[in-house]
């Protein structure tokens, strides 16, 4: 479906049922899958023919909801894990071992600097966190001789920071390493960041691709770009030989198109086990159907929302990049013209117990740990996903103690705005 526009790969991609087949996925419910010989499994162990032997590694409904995405970011290759989380950290995992470094955007979410900063480091693997604003230079000098990635977020989860993808995948390029972007808030359907030199794009597909809370996921897209070859002594555990493997070296057996893929799902997928669930995976599909369309109508809600709130007297500030007075609009504009996405983050004025009192008397915006549903929810992040941070943590993550996130739903814009109106009469 190569040349197909975006909104029919998001119903028909990935899957082209033959003559007398599902019209729907399959939801293939099983472990494990049978062979006539075991020189036949045999292939499958030595990565010698395509094929299933155990769902921890692969699964046909899995495999076929990752190839959506894939055609969804114009990628070569994708795997679906069981979270984001578990995307990000095979993302990075998979090419910076023990004695390496990574440069990341400083205002991630929360729970993803937490692996980094904490349980990645604990793991001999050291983070640089650099401002998404700050300048070339203080980008150079944030890179070091043993740096293996770059990192960050289209749209930064909550501080909604834009990152500038090209800026970023320059200087990673320069220094012969790949970008990484973390695409879940802004969705293939607004953004697709290899059109603008990221290599790997990683997704929390919990959020908008499931769109109604049903199914926790992640998801792994390779550009097929990054000639891994090129440098082969930054990146040995594609570019030497895999000795749990029988010696092969995933860059030359799979090129630079499937060997990043191959080596996370046959190394890491087979050691960590971070797998999906096919229903979890079919669940997922069913939100991909939509995606399209839902998104233009949280951008939608997000916009009208975000403009209420900033006249209000009692918001002192509003962040949304769709804002023509963000200092982001302009990086939103070029790229992502049709819209960023359906949340907005603002300070009540009173700070963190003024917030805390608004949020109280929401009716229609119920209090969640989500975000990106068909449903409105909101957040006080520095009491929830932030909260393991320090003050200077939180200030350089972009969380101060009286933002609130609020995840505008597919609901009437108008109903939404009332909430607010009312809840706002009680600070």
């Amino acid at each position: 479906m190569k040349n197909y526009k975006i909104e029919t790969k998001c119903v028909q991609g990935g899957y082209r049922p033959g003559n007398g087949e599902p019209r729907q996925i399959p939801i293939v419910q099983s472990t494990t899958f049978r062979y006539e010989t075991s020189e036949d499994m045999g292939k499958l162990f030595d990565l010698e023919a395509s094929g299933y032997f155990y769902s921890r590694l692969q699964n046909p409904t899995c495999d076929t909801v990752a190839a959506k995405i894939c055609e969804l970011e114009g990628g070569t290759a994708a795997m679906l894990t069981s979270s984001g989380q578990a995307a990000n950290f095979y993302a990075v995992f998979n090419i910076a071992n023990c004695g390496d470094h990574v440069v990341c955007s400083s205002t991630i979410y929360g729970g993803t600097f937490n692996l980094f900063a904490v349980t990645m480091k604990k793991m001999g693997i050291e983070f640089t966190f650099v401002t998404p604003d700050c300048s070339e230079a203080e980008l150079e000098a944030a890179f070091r001789e043993n740096t293996k990635a770059v990192f960050g977020e289209t749209i930064a989860n909550p501080a909604l920071t834009v990152l500038d993808i090209e800026k970023f995948a320059k200087a990673a390029h320069a220094h012969g390493v790949p970008l990484i972007i973390d695409n879940t808030f802004a969705t293939p359907v607004n953004c697709r960041p290899f059109e603008w030199g990221a290599d790997i794009v990683t997704h929390s597909t919990t959020k908008y691709m499931d769109g109604h809370g049903a199914a926790v996921g992640g998801c792994i897209v390779d550009s097929g770009r990054f000639d891994w070859m090129a440098h082969a002594e930054k990146f040995p555990g594609l570019c030497t030989p895999d000795d749990s493997y029988h010696g092969i070296v995933y860059a030359e057996k799979f090129g630079k198109e499937g060997a990043f893929i191959y080596k996370a799902t046959a190394q890491l997928m087979r050691d960590f086990g971070s797998t999906p669930a096919p229903q979890s995976a079919f669940l997922l599909n069913l939100g991909l159907e939509s995606l399209h369309v839902r998104m233009e109508r949280h951008c939608a809600n997000a916009l009208a929302v975000a403009k209420y709130l900033e006249s209000h007297e009692k918001i002192t500030w509003v962040t949304y990049a769709g804002l023509e007075s963000s200092p982001y609009y302009a990086l939103a504009q070029k790229y992502m013209p049709k819209g960023t996405c359906g949340v907005v983050s603002f300070g009540v004025k009173g700070g963190r117990r003024a917030a805390e009192t608004f949020m109280k008397h929401l009716k229609l915006a119920a209090i969640e740990t989500h975000v990106a549903d068909a449903r409105t929810c909101c957040l006080h992040p520095a009491s929830a996903t932030h909260r393991q941070m320090n003050d200077e943590e939180l200030i350089a993550a972009g969380v101060s103690g009286d933002l609130v996130r609020l995840s505008c739903g597919l609901e009437s814009a108008d109903d939404l705005i009332a909430d607010l109106a009312q809840a706002l009469e009680t600070v």
